[in-house]
């Protein structure tokens, strides 16, 4: 009995690799279950039985992906008590994680608007963002429109697409993304 459920895990986790692969190469928008079933070696049946709805293969895929490739603590940012050194050690962290995981961003960014299990997935990403911002905003003595200014710059620099525009459209290295990103910042912020 150990066994076959020794083949059942490992049959699960093969049809959550194939599916996050083939999201990550081509989009989920774009990915079939039979695609997902012939990339690991199964037929259809068998993704059914064990991923019943597309929510519950986004769901593996999810936490299969974010196991591999965990997204940078906001926590440990907290810790940091100038809130300059905040954002930029903050914007150095996620921009080395949006360059390593790229591929897969750009395909559900992409897809987010055509699959609603993406949407609703991305939710989770949107909320860590947010929560990140909160993050460095907290010992920024700002008010009223600058508040505002400053919560729009963090926002805007925590996001994929600005990293994306500004290291491969416009061939910035991460470097100087940040340090673009920190004086947006700290210009937003002033009075």
């Amino acid at each position: 009995m150990k066994r076959r459920a020794e083949l059942e895990e490992a049959t699960r986790l093969r049809i959550t690799e194939s599916a996050v692969a083939l999201h990550e190469r081509i989009g989920p928008a774009q990915t079939s279950i039979s695609a997902i079933a012939d990339q690991a070696g199964v037929r259809r049946s068998t993704v059914y039985r064990h991923f019943p709805d597309e929510d519950a293969l986004f769901a593996a895929c999810s936490s299969h992906f974010r196991s591999l490739h965990p997204a940078p603590d906001p926590a440990v940012w907290a810790e940091i008590e100038d809130a300059d050194a905040r954002t930029e050690t903050a914007l150095h962290e996620l921009y080395a994680f949006y360059g390593r995981t790229q591929r897969m961003y750009e395909s559900l960014f992409r897809d987010e608007s055509l699959v609603p299990a993406v949407r609703r997935r991305l939710r989770d990403f949107h909320g860590y963002l947010e929560a990140a911002r909160d993050v460095l905003m907290k010992g920024r003595s700002v008010r009223g429109r600058a508040a505002q200014r400053t919560r729009a710059a963090l926002g805007h620099a925590l996001a994929f697409g600005t990293w994306r525009s500004l290291t491969h459209e416009r061939q910035l290295t991460d470097e100087d993304a940040v340090a673009l990103m920190c004086r947006l910042v700290q210009s937003a912020s002033r009075r």
